[in-house]
């Protein structure tokens, strides 16, 4: 009886030591950005303004992290009213038919110091696709008003619109590589 009870407890407490560690995003220092070429001759740069993301982890290292992102793409802003409208209609986003871009990562490897190779689906524009990015994970700390464990991630990366079936114009007009920057501060729940 004292081994079963022993073993459990054993079994309890590796489970506490290993077990996955929800983070989620703080909105108020993170975003989700994106560039594009127009007309071969500038660069047009935008956000998403509303999303939710969360990481799992039970590593210091997050080397075995899993990120989990929603992005809301009727929010998407260039600061252009006119242009916002139409990357909402059905010649590009179609939002009305496809509400949400999602992303989540199905594997997480080192490459060098805080660098990484973060690779997952991302569904756009009713496509999935296997995409991976470039992830820097820019430092840990403790939460000024909770006092709980954060992490800071910036992540960078270029995606083909056309994979994905987004925009039915041609990529003179429009570039068919888009340009993606995230950053991403974490606090642990």
């Amino acid at each position: 009886m004292k081994k079963i009870a022993l073993l459990v407890a054993a079994l309890m407490v590796s489970t506490a030591l290993f077990a996955q560690t929800k983070w989620t995003v703080d909105k108020a220092h993170s975003k989700i950005g994106f560039s594009v070429r127009h007309m071969m001759l500038s660069g047009v740069d935008g956000n998403f303004r509303k999303f939710e993301a969360h990481l799992f982890s039970s590593k210091e290292d997050f080397t075995d992290a899993v990120f989990e992102i929603n992005i809301d793409v009727a929010s998407i802003n260039t600061d252009n009213e006119s242009r916002d409208k139409d990357l909402k209609s059905d010649h590009f986003f179609d939002v009305a038919k496809y509400p949400e871009i999602k992303f989540k990562s199905t594997s997480i490897s080192k490459s060098e110091g805080k660098n990484y190779k973060l690779t997952g689906n991302l569904t756009m524009h009713g496509v999935t696709k296997t995409v991976t990015f470039d992830l820097t994970l820019n430092g840990t700390g403790q939460g000024m008003t909770n006092h709980k464990p954060v992490a800071g991630f910036k992540v960078t990366g270029t995606l083909s619109r056309t994979d994905f079936g987004v925009g039915n114009v041609t990529k003179a007009m429009v570039g068919d590589e888009i340009t993606i920057r995230a950053n991403g501060e974490f606090g642990q729940e």
